[in-house]
């Protein structure tokens, strides 16, 4: 069954299907203005919506730690036994890892360098192992980062030295998100003796509010007049690089819009020239009975069908495109069918839609309102 089969019982919309139809070039140049605006607005849209995502994946796993380090007021270079233990007699509700940090050289395969170490206890808290493991209660052996272990090609059970001792690795941990990478050698705090100060404590809360309840009650049990400790927490920078990347998208989409209002104006420019030229056949049918109320239903049919098309189209470019997008940048194509980057094809789809149809009212008022009389001689 043929389109204009299916649109018999509605005359209209059949009138202005067959309209569209008599001068297809400039239909499908006026639809093309549409679906570049659509392009611009969604590609654009899912454009921020992968920035946001990966700010997201960046700090998504940080936004509920707490970092606790020495204070400009401190009397000791960094945090003391008894500052750990009052930060944990604070802090009952939240995971407290205490770490120390230092640095050993591995030789491997010909090849010396000098790698970070961190010393904790509660290794599961902080670290995921891609192989073996990461424990509970590391009290012997040695975690290394994947980074590390491709580069100086180790694994399960090869030694790494510090201060003398030598420690098996038991866990290559992954690839660590957020800022600063992660540690690069992990072994248990007992065997950093040589350093008498912890660097770090981290306190892992349920969610970004409860690192903020966390990280307020440590300020206020730690910190007097004085700042014996250093608080900071990554909570509410995510929420400010959100409200960012939210505002850049605003500016990204008015940038698009741009284009789709330069396609309304031409869809205006394509509407008025053809009620002129077909002002004669509007005479025609306004002097044959035909009602004002059809003549402008069958004009802004017309704008409709030419943003319902152009918008379709588009929609379909653009969902490619963001195919491509989240397959570059993430690997995963079907991250576009997230409803953070679904939105903007909706929402082009309907704009088109709708600036068709603004552009056709003066149009169809203009057709509709013109005397038979007056069309008839031209």
């Amino acid at each position: 069954m043929s389109i204009e089969d299916r649109l018999w019982r509605f005359p209209s919309a059949l009138m202005a299907w067959r309209n569209l139809g008599r001068n297809r070039a400039r239909t499908a140049l006026a639809a093309l203005g549409i679906v570049i605006g659509v392009v611009a607005i969604a590609s654009l849209g899912m454009a921020g919506a992968s920035i946001q995502y990966s700010t997201n994946q960046e700090l998504g796993g940080l936004a509920n730690q707490v970092t606790v380090t020495a204070g400009e007021d401190n009397p000791e270079p960094a945090l003391t036994e008894s500052q750990v233990r009052d930060i944990e007699r604070l802090v009952t509700d939240a995971d407290v890892v205490a770490q120390k940090s230092g640095v050993t050289t591995i030789d491997e395969g010909g090849e010396s360098g000098r790698v970070s170490v961190t010393g904790v206890t509660q290794a599961s808290v902080l670290y995921d192992a891609q192989a073996g493991e990461a424990p509970d209660r590391l009290r012997s052996g040695a975690l290394v980062s994947a980074n590390v272990a491709d580069e100086y090609d180790l694994e399960l059970g090869d030694p790494v030295e510090y201060d003398g001792q030598l420690y098996r690795i038991r866990g290559i941990l992954e690839a660590q998100q957020g800022f600063g990478g992660g540690a690069s050698v992990v072994l248990p705090v007992s065997a950093l003796t040589d350093q008498e100060y912890y660097s770090t404590v981290t306190i892992v809360a349920d969610d970004g509010a409860a690192a903020e309840a966390v990280a307020d009650r440590v300020e206020r049990g730690m910190n007097g007049r004085e700042e014996i400790v250093s608080v900071t927490t990554l909570a509410a920078v995510q929420e400010s690089i959100n409200s960012l990347t939210n505002t850049l998208n605003l500016a990204l989409i008015g940038i698009g819009s741009i284009s789709l209002v330069v396609a309304a104006v031409s869809i205006l420019n394509v509407m008025l020239m053809s009620t002129i030229e077909r002002r004669g056949e509007i005479g025609v049918l306004r002097a044959v009975g035909i009602r004002r109320g059809e003549v402008l239903r069958m004009i802004l049919t017309e704008a409709g069908l030419l943003g319902v098309i152009g918008g379709a189209v588009g929609a379909v470019v653009a969902l490619g495109v963001g195919l491509l997008l989240n397959q570059v940048l993430f690997g995963d194509p079907t991250l576009v069918f997230e409803w953070a980057s679904m939105q903007y094809l909706l929402f082009g789809f309907a704009f088109a839609v709708v600036a068709s149809l603004l552009s056709g009212l003066y149009p169809a008022w203009k057709a509709a309102n013109e005397r038979p009389v007056e069309t008839l001689r031209g």
